[in-house]
């Protein structure tokens, strides 16, 4: 039996129907009914029959965060997938990130040594990676400094790896998996699908720097080639290609055939965007949309090198921009 946690994220959910689709014994965790549509949503994308792929899985009620319900959804498992955690760049979410991430990753691990989990894979992010000297790309060899002004979101992930490699030394066989930001289709209010729905609203600005992209059909591929290899306790980036967010956001907009973004947002545009934003959140207590470490992340040329997994799994990236088009088409299709 395979478990995976945040069966109702993009990854889990686009991963719960590879390994549905393939017959295997699957059990999935949720917390909220209300997410199992973002399920059927992503499993719509492949077949019209997704109704019956969705209920082939053992959906269990639980959260990484209550032991008890996550100690039951373990019974009878031997290989488990961690994909869930909470995303924010938000300062004031910290201890948030932390519970979740950190806390909730650390619950997984305990009970994976506990009952003897065969593997596990690990859902982390390129935000753990160390920033590399000028002009070299990151690698799994890029050394996190502790010391730099890291965002709370790569912090409590780094954290989340740490309990990770702690499961390796009391004896669960783990790989972990750095993606960029991936792209996929069916959930569109948050995360990558909210870029295809701002991109279909309009947008005028794009920042300086560059994004690694992958697409998620790539990453549930490796994650599953990896658990089925010999190959443990090692980590690997994901990254297809690293794209300049001007490429990338009109590659965007031209996917859901709207009006690409032709204004540069400066370095100075975007401190002020940020402070202003930050001002609105102090007076009327609304979630932040631009955060300091997020404004300096999109306005950063950061290059990101993923040779190691494709040896490692003779695999190929799917073009993005194929990638892109697929997702945009999608998009219209269902919104």
């Amino acid at each position: 039996m395979i478990l995976v946690t945040g069966g109702t994220g993009l990854v889990g959910a686009h991963l719960l129907f590879r390994l549905a689709e393939a017959n295997e014994k699957v059990r999935a965790i949720y917390r909220n009914e209300r997410k199992l549509d973002n399920v059927k949503s992503v499993f719509s994308c492949y077949t019209n029959n997704y109704e019956d792929i969705f209920d082939s899985i053992d959906w269990v009620k639980a959260d990484i965060l209550d032991v008890p319900s996550l100690t039951n959804a373990l019974k009878g498992v031997n290989k488990v997938y961690h994909s869930a955690a909470f995303v924010s760049f938000e300062p004031d979410k910290y201890h948030l990130l932390r519970k979740t991430n950190i806390e909730g990753t650390a619950n997984v691990v305990n009970l994976c040594v506990s009952h003897n989990i065969e593997k596990l894979c690990y859902v982390s992010s390129v935000a753990t990676l160390g920033r590399p000297l000028k002009n070299e790309d990151a690698t799994e060899e890029t050394v996190w400094n502790p010391e730099s002004d890291n965002s709370v979101y790569g912090i409590t992930k780094y954290g989340a790896e740490m309990e990770v490699w702690r499961g390796t030394q009391e004896g669960v066989d783990t790989v972990i998996v750095n993606p960029g930001v991936i792209l996929g289709s069916g959930i569109w209010r948050y995360g990558s699908g909210s870029l295809f729905k701002k991109a279909h609203k309009g947008m005028k600005y794009f920042p300086s720097g560059t994004i690694g992209v992958v697409a998620v059909e790539d990453v549930v591929s490796i994650m599953i080639g990896l658990m089925d290899s010999s190959i443990k306790n090692e980590r690997f980036v994901l990254v297809a290609e690293n794209w300049a967010y001007k490429d990338f956001l009109q590659a965007l907009a031209k996917s859901v055939n709207a009006q690409p973004p032709n204004k540069l947002a400066t370095k100075t545009l975007l401190d002020i965007i940020w402070k202003l934003d930050w001002l609105n959140h102090k007076l009327t207590g609304k979630r932040r949309r631009l955060t300091r470490h997020l404004a300096e992340a999109i306005s950063t040329e950061k290059r990101f090198n993923s040779i190691k997994v494709k040896n490692a799994l003779n695999h190929e990236f799917q073009p993005i921009e194929e990638s892109i088009n697929s997702v945009g088409k999608q998009y219209l299709k269902q919104v």
